[in-house]
């Protein structure tokens, strides 16, 4: 298949690229003084007559232009010239505000570089998620992404849970995540998606399948880019939350420029906390009873959760310097996040524990250098890396088995989480480092190289057991290096737009003590060392049939490589296997976009389909003391889904969205039997194969005062059945599933002052209706939460 790949891939780079020159790229924008718009005024590029003239709303448009760095000059009569350079490739939106002749000269403000635009009709199967409209709500990024196209996140309970992201099927270690495009694997678990709230992003790119170079990583089902707003000079943003099961959330971000200086200080963060304490409700007709001991009987009745605390807190601030003739940006920064968490179940409800509980503090030194003209006039330079270092503790002590009634019976040697106690101290020392260097050849080629270099140091310390039964007392070693080189094109009048890619992903670990399972010497350890290289490759294409619409095709031989516990077991309870492969897949899409602006009504209409060929997938698999982590998985997914859209001015806003994916076992023979795999051809089990979102708002200016807004936000979310088992296996009778969930949610927001001042009130699953994501975790019920927010910029 990948051989296939890569000759449909020259195929399609073999194609001509003609025509002419002139591009497609659009600036708009407003015109007004200190009275309001001002209409008549003369918007022109320097150096050509390309021009218009703004309407009665001192709105401008300038199209068919090329995507070069133009200046716009805007003049009217008894008003000084103003007149700024931008790039017409990011179709950027400007706001003039003109002053009379002998005043003093504004500085122009781009209002919306519309980045998110320029990433949707790129040639990559990408969803973009802006969050403007959502900045008054009490959601993280996880449950904004759970309303995208493609995208299922299935969550183990409330705040803070444990989380599996899906895209177009792949899922877990298969979906990587970056923030401003710096891996966060070393993050820390303070700072997943679940903890960052939406006030914090500007927009979320989400890839499937085929992902570009600029995020070096070993990304094979898609890659998840967080964006922080760069571009706003001084802004405050802050916001306060609560609701119920005692949960609170708060906000900060901010910036300061001095434009004289060009000194930039930035401040962000976050604090999380719930009780979590939410009504676990017995439900035996989905196998998911609440067994109680009372009067020395089981009774069965719905038990409150107990042991679920759940608290994040993260500060991150920045200095820096913008505007210099030898950097555009550098800054230098430093991040700090903590977490405790109450462990309350294990795989189940059914497994419930009563004092384990994880606590962690992570520590983050950061630097961030961009320069265009970086020794080469044509040539931009983007760098960031940063040193980490995340402490965390898994206590595991109790003297007592619990229940949903709590304490059980006393219990002397096992723990909660394993058959022996533990109290064990982890220590992950990471360094990541990116650089991305583009080249412009001309206005229609582009040249791009990056590199990723990814270490971890992982070691651990446990004090109830002696330090030869801990593999982890001497730090274990991985290392990822990625190199990505593309190269672009753009012809036919900057319609057709090509990146052809290629990927070298590189590991090397080096692990202590390492249990080797063998029939000569079983259970033999020695220290280990692996070097691997693998290499990937792909196109992106996009064509624009008109300037608001196109068609996107897109394909990839992709890797994940393995984990360290995966490769080289923990030596505990898994053995080493030092012949695993990375899983690898051919990725394909294919899909079409078209909107349509007619006076103050936008439609829009986006759609794809998929096709995903993983083989050797990496599962655990039990054998005797120890288990062991093999390629035993082939799959193939196939798939579509589509999305509508409709909005009247800024009064109407509504989408809904499906997916449907097909993911099925392609496995003749199950290698560890070497017979025929009697599960060939069902689909996979415990994954949602249907499911889909919809969103209306409806909001309008003015209605209770000047310069006020009231919204109102509705939102609903539909999975089908699925089981969690394989089909072919058993009776349907016999078989558990998760159900049909219909899960309905509505916010109304007031906000003052041109949205200084904000005030919203919000409710999630306001029908009550049972939640689960995964079999026998219950979600949370119904929920309440208020927010207060304060913005200025």
């Amino acid at each position: 298949m990948a051989v296939r790949i890569l000759i449909l891939i020259l195929c399609l780079y073999g194609l001509p690229f003609s025509g002419n020159t002139q591009g497609s790229s659009k600036i708009s924008g407003y015109v007004k003084d200190a009275d309001g718009p001002v209409p008549d005024a003369t918007v022109l590029i320097k150096g050509t007559k390309h021009g218009t003239v703004t309407d009665k709303n001192g709105y401008f448009e300038l199209t068919g232009l090329k995507p070069a760095t133009v200046t716009i000059i805007v003049s009217y009569t008894g008003y000084l010239t103003q007149e700024i350079a931008v790039n017409a490739a990011q179709n950027p939106s400007l706001e003039f505000t003109l002053v009379k002749e002998g005043g003093q000269l504004r500085d122009v403000r781009i209002i919306a570089v519309n980045k998110a635009k320029e990433v949707k009709a790129s040639g990559f199967s990408v969803n973009v998620v802006e969050t403007k409209q959502f900045a008054n709500t009490t959601a993280d990024l996880n449950q904004l992404l759970n309303q995208s196209t493609g995208v299922k996140v299935r969550e183990s309970g409330g705040l803070g849970s444990n989380f599996n992201f899906s895209i177009n099927g792949l899922s877990g270690k298969q979906v990587r995540f970056f923030l401003d495009g710096i891996p966060m694997e070393g993050f820390g678990g303070g700072m997943s998606l679940n903890n960052i709230p939406v006030n914090l992003a500007e927009r979320i790119e989400v890839y499937k399948g085929v992902v570009p170079i600029e995020l070096g990583s070993d990304a094979l089902g898609g890659a998840v880019n967080v964006i922080t707003d760069q571009q706003t000079k001084k802004f405050l943003d802050a916001s306060l939350s609560y609701g119920s099961f005692n949960t609170s959330r708060a906000a900060l971000s901010g910036r300061l420029t001095d434009n004289k200086t060009g000194l930039v200080f930035n401040v962000s963060g976050y604090h999380n906390y719930s009780d979590n304490n939410y009504m676990m409700r017995n439900n035996p007709k989905n196998d998911a009873a609440i067994k109680v001991i009372e009067n020395n009987q089981f009774v069965y009745k719905d038990m409150r959760r107990y042991h679920d605390a759940y608290r994040s807190s993260m500060g991150q601030v920045e200095v820096g310097l913008n505007n210099k003739s030898w950097a555009d940006k550098i800054n230098l920064g430093f991040t700090y996040s903590n977490l405790y968490n109450d462990l309350q179940t294990g795989a189940s409800q059914n497994e419930v524990y009563g004092a384990a509980y994880q606590k962690g503090n992570f520590y983050m030194t950061s630097l961030k250098y961009k320069k265009t003209g970086f020794l080469l006039k044509n040539l931009t330079a983007n760098i960031a890396a940063n040193v980490s270092i995340d402490r965390s503790d898994v206590v595991d002590t109790a003297s007592h088995i619990y229940g949903w009634g709590g304490i059980v019976r006393p219990e002397s040697i096992a723990g909660e989480l394993r058959d022996v106690k533990t109290l064990t101290h982890w220590k992950n020392v990471s360094a990541i480092a990116r650089t991305s260097f583009n080249y412009k050849i001309n206005d229609n080629q582009d040249l791009n190289l990056s590199y990723t270099f990814n270490r971890l140091a992982r070691s651990s310390t446990e004090e109830l057991r002696p330090k030869e039964q801990n593999p982890f007392y001497q730090p274990n070693y991985f290392t990822k290096n990625v190199v990505g080189l593309a190269y672009q094109h753009h012809s036919f009048a900057g319609r057709f737009t090509n990146t052809l890619f290629a990927k070298y992903l590189g590991l090397n670990i080096l692990a202590r003590e390492v249990v080797f399972v063998t029939q000569q010497e079983p259970y033999r350890r020695r220290d280990t060392t692996s070097h691997k290289g693998y290499w990937g490759y792909g196109l992106a294409s996009r064509y624009k049939l008109t300037e608001n619409a196109g068609v996107k095709f897109s394909i990839e031989h992709a890797y994940r490589l393995q984990e360290q516990e995966e490769f080289f077991g923990d030596g505990i309870s898994v053995a080493a296997n030092i012949k695993l492969l990375p899983e690898k897949s051919d990725n394909v899409n294919l899909g079409a976009y078209y909107t349509h602006q007619l006076s103050k009504h936008r439609f829009s209409v986006e759609g794809g389909v998929f096709y995903r060929n993983v083989e050797n997938l990496i599962f655990s698999t039990p054998g005797g003391r120890f288990s062991t982590y093999s390629n035993v998985g082939t799959a193939r997914v196939t798939g579509l889904e589509g999305e509508l859209g409709y909005r009247y001015d800024k009064l109407l806003d509504f989408a809904v969205n499906a997916s449907y994916q097909n993911a099925i076992n392609n496995r003749k023979i199950n290698p560890l039997t070497n017979m025929a795999d009697a599960t060939y051809g069902d689909r996979i089990p415990n994954q949602p194969w249907f499911f889909g979102n919809a969103r209306l708002g409806v909001g309008k200016d003015n209605l209770v005062g000047k310069n006020t807004r009231l919204q109102l936000n509705y939102s609903v979310n539909y999975i089908y059945w699925f089981y969690i088992s394989w089909e072919s296996l058993g009776s349907r009778e016999s078989k558990n599933k998760i159900p049909t969930q219909l899960i309905h949610n509505v916010s109304l927001s007031y906000s003052l002052k041109s949205g200084r001042y904000n005030i919203s009130v919000e409710s999630f699953n306001i029908t009550d209706e049972l939640a689960y994501d995964n079999f026998r975790l219950q979600k949370p019920g119904r929920s309440v939460f208020f927010k207060l927010r304060y913005f200025i910029k």
